[in-house]
């Protein structure tokens, strides 16, 4: 059994009593006879930051998609966002792949995602001017470098802002000087009340930007 409790802490010197955002019981999950989650418990509230650990094959991309509510458990239960209306449109997922559409360019991507949730033009041309994409920002998704859809999709995550941030292996194909943005988004997600999940192989990623670690 795996089991992990992950909250904000204390706002004020006063003890918070609040739902956690996700809350995981005892989440077992198995592909035919291949299992891929054990009975995993696991609870993370407002202004939290677990990171998650472990060799390839352990279900650390499985278990941010059952956070994402995108893949259903064997057995247990998951509870996430209990207070939102519509959860899975507070969900930023940035997975191994870039959630993009290759035949529009880079700012196109973001502003379909902008006007799916009404979000003001503006917010586009800051976000790619934050991520350092505004130079490229007009480059078809399909002739961009590696870095760059990585950038775009972290820039996609950062626009969404969402409640429950999911990032699988964030740091890879990013350079020196994109560390910058994957932190930054880290930090304004928590600071504005949402929550963290970072699956990472580096234990040093892992201790910098993270509260609590679990290994699966």
């Amino acid at each position: 059994m795996l089991a992990v409790g992950c909250d904000g802490g204390h706002a004020g010197g006063i003890l918070r009593l609040v739902q956690p955002l996700v809350q995981l019981d005892n989440v077992t999950l198995a592909f035919g006879a291949n299992q891929v989650l054990d009975d995993v418990t696991l609870s993370l509230s407002d202004g939290g930051c677990v990171g998650v650990q472990g060799p390839n094959g352990s279900g650390k991309t499985t278990l941010l998609r059952v956070m994402a509510t995108l893949q259903p458990v064997t057995a247990g239960l998951v509870t996430v966002l209990p207070l939102e209306e519509n959860p899975r449109q507070e969900i930023g997922l940035v997975g191994h792949r870039a959630a993009l559409n290759d035949l529009l360019t880079l700012r196109e991507n973001l502003e379909f995602i902008a006007a799916l949730r009404a979000i003001p033009s503006r917010d586009v041309e800051r976000t790619l001017a934050a991520t350092g994409l505004s130079p490229v920002a007009s480059r078809r998704a399909d002739r961009a470098s590696q870095g760059m859809r990585r950038r775009t999709d972290l820039a996609r995550a950062s626009l969404m802002n969402p409640k429950l941030l999911l990032l699988d292996e964030p740091y890879n194909g990013l350079d020196d000087a994109a560390i910058g943005i994957v932190d930054r988004l880290i930090t304004n997600t928590r600071d504005r009340g949402g929550a963290v999940v970072v699956v990472s192989h580096d234990p040093a990623v892992l201790a910098r930007v993270t509260q609590r670690v679990i290994s699966l």
